[in-house]
């Protein structure tokens, strides 16, 4: 069968598609397999399938398994949303959904069918990121829905994740990332010094040992997971400080727990209140409360158990051991940050290639709220406009970088696909040969550093392949009539597709948002709770004082991100109008194509920040119904 690899059987491609990569590849028929579906899902495909047809009730069942795996990264609802509003238009589904933060709600055709989910949270840009691309194929046009659903569960079982990765993804090589991060953040976000970062190493390296053996042995215990980190980390810490050297115990049990603060929750439970998702907005701030009282209530526990009481003296006493300026205006504070940078690039399971797109962001974010914090605190010592005014200009800059960061990577990107698949030297130029060979450089570099995918020095080799095949296809004395791969090969051919469409956007900027939210801010107000000062209105003023700060940051940092995402939405539409009026005529479809492809990246930015139309909301006689029949 001859097809359009990147079209497939699904249609004609629309104005705004791009032009199909290559129309003379014979790919082999690939057909998912239902029966793998869990039970429900295989119920309502065959209800579906047997109503309205086969694509149908598959699309559905992608759509589902689309969302699931997207909210299980972040439980990011607008954006989430967004993607599935993309894929409902496209193929007219007439199906509407409900996420909340823990459980998601499916309904198809009126509500004759329903599905639920619960979702754990879980940090996964990578998965983020590969979702999105292939979501992004399918509505593209670019691939069959069963493809993607073939794609889909080749990502589940880490096919199409470097070796690297795998190490970092799971246990026991996942190990190595919680003594780092917790040592680093010790430093560089909690006035800590040399031997508190050594004592943060070793009470991280605990809390991943105990969530490995929490995870290996399942079920409830798992809900001990809090509790349990938190009494290793006051145990560790106590005992350190009593029996070997006075140490910053705060600046410790700060920079351990850091990683088990869901701080990136609590700033999107404002960005989503700010944006009208008041549901779930108030949810995340409850559960990311209760969730970081255990842990604080757990820490604090643990040093009493090790004092053998009187931890609230012991805790006051250690106040006197941090050294809040141990890393203002030192220059090596940016490799303590870089390397912290590390270890959550490693808790959010990002591809190790795409490592540096990622740090540039984290650091453009982290040294602009710095540095406009330094210039201003000494005029606002009674007040937080300083904080705020830092943590709004750090999330633009976030905003602002990430975008810059992820078209440029998309642009060379497609320069870099497009040279694989098509091979087609008369469009080149010297630029683009530049980008090409520079790309080809990297992926090999990488690759003998072992931190690439096989698949992309595998793809080189399917160039050449590619290359014989078109020159045998073009000769007139060949009789090869179409470009024949083996399935090694369609599976590179698929993946570089999948591989080329845009970049999901939050999966480089979120861990900056992560490094830039108030977890920790949080903490030291419950800790605060828990340890309070001698005197009752002292304790008062201080509670009022660490709530004040908390919110002043996380609306601010909320506030920031929809300012950036506003601005480049602006930018992105004043480019178009003089792209559009400085155009040719000649060039009157291209720039009409290129017109379109802005307005829905509009879009897309756009859904990252405001509430889309409610998906509940289906009207029986929408445009999307008779598309479907």
């Amino acid at each position: 069968m001859i097809m359009d690899p990147l079209r497939g059987e699904l249609g004609e491609p629309t104005n705004e598609q791009a032009r199909p990569i290559d129309r003379d590849i014979k790919l082999s028929d690939r057909i998912f397999d239902v029966n793998t579906l869990p039970a429900d899902m295989r119920r309502v495909y065959g209800h579906l399938a047997e109503k309205f047809g086969e694509e149908y009730g598959l699309v559905f069942i992608f759509t589902m398994r689309t969302a699931v795996e997207l909210h299980r990264a972040w439980h990011m609802t607008i954006l989430t949303s967004n993607i599935l509003q993309q894929i409902k238009d496209e193929f007219g589904l007439r199906m509407s959904w409900n996420l909340g933060v823990l459980r998601l709600k499916f309904r198809v055709e009126d509500g004759a069918y329903e599905l639920h989910r619960k979702v754990p949270y879980d940090y996964d840009s990578e998965n983020q990121d590969i979702y999105y691309r292939i979501a992004m194929a399918l509505v593209a046009r670019r691939i069959t829905v069963h493809e993607a659903l073939l794609y889909q569960s080749e990502a589940k079982r880490g096919v199409h994740t470097a070796g690297s990765g795998l190490f970092l993804r799971n246990f026991p090589g996942r190990l190595v990332l919680y003594p780092l991060q917790a040592s680093m953040c010790a430093v560089i976000f909690f006035g800590g010094e040399w031997i508190d970062a050594a004592v943060a190493a070793i009470c991280g390296l605990a809390a991943g040992l105990i969530e490995y053996a929490l995870s290996r042995i399942g079920g409830k215990s798992t809900v001990l997971l809090d509790v349990m980190v938190g009494l290793s980390t006051g145990v560790i810490g106590g005992l350190w400080y009593d029996r070997v050297s006075p140490c910053c115990l705060p600046a410790i049990f700060l920079g351990t727990l850091y990683w088990f603060f869901y701080g990136t929750a609590f700033v999107i439970g404002l960005f989503e209140i700010i944006a009208g998702e008041l549901e779930t907005g108030v949810t995340r701030f409850v559960a990311v409360s209760v969730k970081t009282f255990v842990l604080s209530l757990g820490a604090s526990l643990g040093l009493m158990l090790a004092h053998g009481g009187g931890a609230w003296g012991i805790w006051f006493e250690s106040d006197e051991h941090c050294d809040g300026n141990f890393t203002v205006g030192k220059w090596w504070r940016i490799p303590i940050y870089l390397l912290c940078c590390v270890g959550v690039l490693g808790q959010y399971r990002l591809q190790v290639n795409r490592y540096w797109a990622a740090l540039i962001v984290q650091l453009v974010a982290y040294e602009a709220q710095y540095e406009v914090h330094q210039a201003l605190k000494g005029n606002h010592t009674m007040d937080y406009l300083d904080s705020a005014m830092s943590n709004i200009v750090g999330g633009i800059c976030a905003v602002l970088s990430a975008y810059a960061v992820s078209g440029i990577t998309d642009k060379c990107g497609k320069i870099y696909s497009a040279r694989i698949l098509e091979h087609d030297q008369s469009v080149s130029s010297k630029l683009t040969n530049c980008v090409y060979l520079f790309i080809r450089g990297w992926v090999k570099v990488f690759s003998f550093l072992r931190t690439n995918r096989k698949s992309e020095v595998q793809k080189l080799k399917m160039e050449k392949t590619l290359q014989v095949q078109r020159e045998e296809l073009n000769s007139t004395v060949h009789p090869r009539d179409c470009i024949d791969l083996t399935w090694e090969d369609e599976d590179l051919f698929l993946e570089t597709i999948v591989a080329a469409q845009d970049d999901n956007l939050w999966s480089i900027l979120m861990p900056a948002v992560y490094q830039l939210v108030p977890g920790s801010v949080i903490a030291r107000f419950w800790f605060l709770a828990i340890f309070p000062p001698e005197s009752d209105k002292s304790d008062n003023e201080a509670q009022e004082s660490v709530f004040s700060n908390l919110m002043v940051i996380s609306a601010s940092l909320a506030l920031g991100l929809i300012f950036g995402f506003a601005l480049m939405q602006i930018c992105n539409f004043i480019f178009g109008l003089i792209y559009g009026c400085c155009s040719s005529k000649e060039n009157d479809e291209s720039r009409k194509r290129a017109n379109v492809i802005r307005r829905k990246r509009a879009s897309v930015m756009e859904g990252m920040y405001v509430v889309q139309p409610s998906p509940e909301d289906d009207d029986p006689h929408s445009a999307h119904d008779d598309k479907r029949e």
